[in-house]
Parts: structure tokens; sequence; C-alpha cells
């Protein structure tokens, strides 16, 4: 019993996608040569007449998808020679068939022409055909099918329309998401370049200024750490630019940046230290503390307080005077990891009180933290200096 009924069902499921997979003149062809067979009744082979206006009724149905108004056309021109030569045939619900397909899908002034020419014929056949007496009856009946079949096909051109709109909707819809996404991919690659190239060029300018006044004992190494600060930017670009490749960015001669260079590994909490010891380098008397464990915080959480931290040291060195310190605090807990970098100098040059500030890179940290489910809040101190902190939820999806 039971597999029976998984067969009836299989069956079943299979009938239900059989129009989908057929062709449509293949579909047509069956449904025309089904309905001849029904409507052929005993006796209307040997009857040449009746044959002929059987073949002329649903026949055509075969091409009712590709020419609707033609084959409405023909049938009712045969329905017609079969009233006139008084053959009642079963095969006229063939022009119900017609007539849905023409509402379904010729031109609304067609649909309604149809209908009424199929009315009329559904009276012209009740005053011939019709018993004694059931002319209103016959003729309500015939009418009634009518406007059935006109108002199926109206119904199955509404849903095609609906379905054509929603499709259209939806192809607007993944275009208009198409471009968001490449508009926010393009503002955070231009979010990693600002931060790493302003970085090593604020490094390198400060490297370079305290190299006029180095000892010459001093000018060796003063040389090596703008070597160094040069080829940390261009890897930290490269790394950016190669987010948009399928391979590793290629490495062109002058732009090695040493073994072990992973170009694809994103910088995180780990890399700190030697940020600080960069900016150190540069003339920044920087203070690095982190509280907590960094190894459960998602690289993209540890990559968004790296800029953080990246962005706020560079301003420090852009506008603060000579003998600044800063200092540099991140906490990592499973709800939530926060951010403080504080300096003791005048800035000159930052902009806007409290959280204000139109700057890219201020720009940059809040769309950052904004990612994460935070706020950063960025502004001058009540005893002098800058305040920058961030509060981010690792467990945010940026």
């Amino acid at each position: 019993m039971a597999e029976a009924g998984g067969l009836r069902t299989g069956l079943a499921g299979a009938l239900t996608q059989l129009p989908a997979r057929v062709p449509p003149l293949v579909a047509d062809a069956l449904l025309a040569a089904a309905l001849f067979v029904v409507t052929l009744g005993p006796g209307r082979v040997a009857d040449g007449r009746g044959f002929a206006l059987q073949c002329a009724l649903v026949l055509p149905l075969v091409w009712r998808r590709r020419a609707p108004r033609a084959v409405f056309g023909v049938i009712a021109a045969a329905a017609l020679v079969q009233w006139l030569l008084g053959v009642q045939l079963p095969a006229d619900a063939a022009l119900l068939v017609a007539l849905g397909t023409v509402t379904a899908r010729a031109p609304s002034r067609s649909g309604w022409v149809a209908a009424a020419v199929a009315v009329a014929g559904a009276v012209l056949a009740a005053a011939r055909w019709a018993p004694e007496g059931r002319f209103l009856a016959s003729g309500a009946a015939m009418t009634a099918a009518v406007v059935a079949s006109a108002l199926l096909g109206a119904n199955a051109r509404i849903r095609r329309a609906a379905r054509a709109q929603r499709l259209a909707w939806l192809v607007r819809d993944r275009d208009e998401r198409e471009r968001r996404a490449v508009e926010e991919e393009r503002a955070r690659m231009a979010r990693e370049l600002h931060d790493s190239v302003t970085h090593g060029l604020s490094v390198v300018v400060a490297l370079a200024d305290a190299l006029g006044h180095a000892r010459p004992d001093d000018a060796r190494a003063v040389t090596a750490r703008i070597a160094e600060t040069g080829r940390q930017a261009l890897t930290d670009m490269r790394r950016a630019l190669g987010l948009l490749q399928d391979t590793p960015p290629h490495t062109g001669a002058g732009f090695d940046a040493g073994p072990g260079d992973d170009r694809r590994s994103p910088p995180g909490i780990g890399q700190l230290a030697a940020l600080c010891e960069r900016t150190q380098a540069a003339g920044l008397v920087t203070r690095l503390r982190v509280d907590g464990e960094s190894a459960g915080v998602p690289a993209a959480a540890q990559l968004t307080v790296h800029r953080i931290v990246q962005e706020s040291l560079t301003n420090v060195l852009r506008h603060a005077p000579q003998g600044t310190r800063a200092e540099v605090r991140v906490t990592c807990a499973p709800a939530e990891v926060t951010v403080e970098v504080t300096d003791d100098g005048q800035a000159t040059g930052r902009r806007g009180p409290g959280t204000g500030g139109t700057g890219r890179g201020l720009a940059g940290m809040r769309e950052r933290t904004a990612a994460f489910g935070g706020e950063l809040e960025a502004g001058p101190r009540p005893g002098g200096g800058w305040r920058v902190f961030a509060r981010l939820d690792p467990g945010g999806t940026p």
C-alpha cells in the first residue's frame, strides 16, 4: 500500500511539472488531440462532413499561443459554418479554449471583441438547438460558460503581468543592491588606503624632519627607520589592493617588503606594538596597554581596532607639537572591545569639538565603529590634549 501511495504521489508530481517541461507547441498539440478524441462521438468518423467540421474546430488549437486571434477567428468561422449546416458537435468547446487564450494573451480590445462574438454564438446555438421552452436556460448556461472562459483568461493575463512586474522589481532590486555593494566596497577601500598611506607618510615625514637634526651617528638608524616605515606602508597598501584581486598582488622591483610578508593577513591587535614602535621612532612617545585576551576577537574587529589606533596616532603626529606623549589602551572582553587613545599635546589642526570633525580620518573611524554596532567619541580633553574612544561589539557583522 505504501509503495502504491508513493507511486501515485510521484506520478502526480510528474504530471504537475509536465507543462513546465513540455514545449508550448507540443503541449498545445496534445491538448488539441485530447479534445479531438474526447469530443469525437460515435459515427463521426463515418460522417465526412462532421469529421471535417471536427477538424476545423479543434486542430487550430495547436497554434493558439502563437496566433491567438487568428486561431479564434478560424474556430469561430468553423462554428458559424456548423450552425448554418445544422450540425451539432461537442467540439464547440474548442471555441471556449480559444476565447480564454485570446483574453489571456491578446490585447484587451481583442478580448472584448472575442467575448462578444462568443456570446452571440451562444445565443444563436441556444436558439437553434435548445429544447422547446428551454431557450433562456440554455442561452444563460452557454453565456455563463463564455463569461467563465473569458474571466479565466483575463485572470491568467493579470497573473502573468504581476509575475513580469515582480521579476522587473527583483531585477531592479538586484541592480540596486549590487550598486550599493560597489559603493560600499569603494568606501571601504578608500578607508583602507587612507589609513595605511596617511599613517606611513606621516611617520616618514616626521622621521625626515628628525633626520635634519640628528647626529651623524644616529642618521643611519633614522634612515633605516624611514625605509622600514615606507616598506610597511607599501605592504599595507598592497594588502588593501590585493583584496580586489583573485591572485596575490604583483611584486615589482623595489617593492619587496621582506620575507615573511603576508599581504592577505590584515593587521590586528597583535601588530599594535609594532605600530607604536614606529610612531615612537618618529618622535611621538607612545605607551601601549592591552587588557584581556585578543585571540577571541574576530579578525575584522581586530582590523577595526588597529585602524582606529593607527589613525589616532597619525593625527597626533600631524597636529600635536613636539614632545607630545600618547597612550593607547585596548580592553578585550567577550561582550565588547574598547579602544582609547589619548595625548597631552595642544592640537593645532584637529577639527571640531566633542564628537565633531569633518576630516576623512574621523569619518572613517566612525564608519568602522558603526559597522560593529558601536560609537566613537573624539574631541579635546578637559585638561588639554585629545581623546579618541571607541566601543565595539566583537560579535557584530561589519
